[in-house]
């Protein structure tokens, strides 16, 4: 029998060889509409259905890649002329640069008692002031004592004092981002007093998350949430509990300190050098040097405290000639300011930063191959995704990225080549999301911004132009003098 339905199953046909048992018919009304539907008889899926399940974006379903692991790294430490500057280099090459003026030092991880000074409803956000030139920014979904649906004018009150931690410093107008959720990062994990959270790791394999597990459910404090970082692999259950005591007398020095009216800073995170080593320092390292005989011994303290093992790789740099310009650091930092980016074969890149997204153009430039046209440019591409994963590093762009790889005609090469730019990208220790190949041919991603990048560090913006990189010609003027009209002479009715 042949049944033929209408409303939202237009068009569709459903035949069914059955049994007199589903002989009966019946009329029923779907969004306004009449449907015949015989009895027996299912809901077939448009294409409309399949095409939206084939094209999902699966990207937070997956598992992060796991660090390659990358031989010959160095990271060197100078302080000099008030201002701390780290480097990180993977051979001779630099990938990361952090630096941090005695002025203008990141707030990031920063605890202050603040005063609230506005709530906005419409924008479900309090401005909180915290003793800087800008308000900072408070989401209610960072409120402490926040739950689903929860309106900030029910959680806060003007003038009231509240307890922050800035996540995300101060960038052009935006003041800084606040959170009400307190965390304490250590060397080998992080501890969130007045939570429950049990977390690892996702980038360590099951087995070490298996055993690392199993020792925080026997270490972990009651009132205090964990996660555990990737530094924490191999780590033995006396170098946890340590890195555990150590945060909670920070959080007791937090509590009890006497800080006066606010806003007042609570408690503020060490020099930049050693967050760079919290936060990267490792076994894969072959050599820490520090140019600084004063700050030498902080550094080689807290290693010890931290991560004894480690020891062994920290030395003083003592040479006449400058540690940076030895390693030719400067040299690989003016070229990181270019727009133009060069790459082994001859192509190039063209690295554009604007209001909302950082566009980057990759070009085949002399690169002209071998065989075809098509390894030619599959080449290219491999090349520059690996030289934009070292350049979001270096740079440390964030916030969407755009990228236009040279097209390629067949989805095993765009595979590929996206299975390639991901491995560069898990030695990347802040956070990306990266989607698959659009139909434009295009790469769109995420990197977790945090504070300034290098060009904005390097940079002020241009008093002519207001930083559009362009000066507009006065075409006005231009026509009159053309035309041998002057101002004067236009008649107005």
């Amino acid at each position: 029998m042949e049944v033929l339905m209408f409303g939202i199953f237009k068009k569709s046909k459903v035949v069914r060889k059955s049994e007199d048992k589903y002989s009966s018919t019946e009329t029923k009304r779907y969004n306004g509409q009449k449907v015949k539907i015989k009895s027996g008889t299912s809901r077939s899926r448009t294409r409309k259905d399949d095409y939206k399940k084939a094209n999902r974006q699966t990207w937070f379903r997956e598992t992060p890649l796991p660090v390659p692991f990358v031989d010959r790294k160095q990271m060197l430490i100078s302080f000099k002329g008030g201002s701390s500057k780290i480097a990180i280099l993977e051979g001779a090459t630099l990938v990361e640069y952090y630096t941090a003026e005695a002025k203008s030092k990141s707030l990031v991880g920063n605890i202050y008692l603040g005063k609230v000074k506005n709530i906005l409803p419409g924008m479900e956000a309090a401005f909180v002031s915290i003793g800087e030139e800008k308000n900072g920014v408070l989401y209610v979904a960072d409120v402490s004592n926040s739950k689903r649906n929860s309106k900030i004018e029910n959680l806060l009150k003007q003038e009231q004092e509240i307890l922050v931690q800035v996540v995300k410093d101060a960038m052009g107008e935006k003041g800084a981002r606040l959170t009400g959720q307190i965390s304490f990062p250590g060397r080998y994990l992080v501890l969130i007093p007045n939570s429950s959270t049990k977390g690892i790791s996702r980038r360590l394999p099951d087995e070490e998350r298996s055993r690392l597990d199993k020792i925080i459910r026997k270490i972990k404090p009651d009132g205090f949430g964990v996660i555990v970082r990737t530094a924490a692999e191999g780590v033995s259950e006396e170098s946890l509990k340590n890195d555990i005591d150590k945060l909670i007398s920070e959080w007791e020095a937090t509590t009890s300190k006497d800080s006066g009216s606010a806003p007042v800073l609570i408690h503020e995170e060490p020099d930049i050098s050693i967050k760079v080593i919290r936060e990267h320092l490792n076994s894969g390292f072959k050599k820490l040097l520090i140019e600084n005989n004063k700050q030498f011994d902080n550094v080689k303290q807290y290693i010890s405290d931290t991560s004894p093992e480690l020891s062994g790789i920290v030395e003083k740099y003592e040479d006449s000639l400058d540690l940076f310009e030895r390693y030719h650091i400067e040299d690989q930092i003016k070229k990181a300011l270019d727009r133009k980016v060069w790459l082994p074969s001859g192509g190039h890149l063209i690295i554009d930063r604007t209001e909302a997204l950082t566009v980057i153009d990759v070009n085949t430039g002399k690169f002209v191959g071998k065989d075809s046209l098509e390894q030619t440019v599959f080449e290219n591409n491999l090349e520059a995704a690996e030289e934009i994963a070292r350049q979001l590093r270096l740079r440390d762009i964030g916030g969407i990225i755009v990228i236009d790889f040279i097209d390629m005609e067949t989805q095993r090469r765009q595979q590929e080549l996206l299975n390639k730019f991901k491995q560069e990208l898990a030695k990347d220790k802040t956070r990306t999301q990266v989607f698959e190949i659009s139909r434009l041919g295009l790469v769109e991603m995420t990197r977790k911004n945090v504070s300034a990048g290098l060009i904005e560090s390097f940079s002020d913006e241009c008093e002519e132009c207001n930083g559009r990189g362009l000066i507009i010609g006065d075409i006005f003027s231009n026509n009159s003098v053309d035309t041998d009209l002057l101002e004067t002479d236009v008649v107005v009715e």
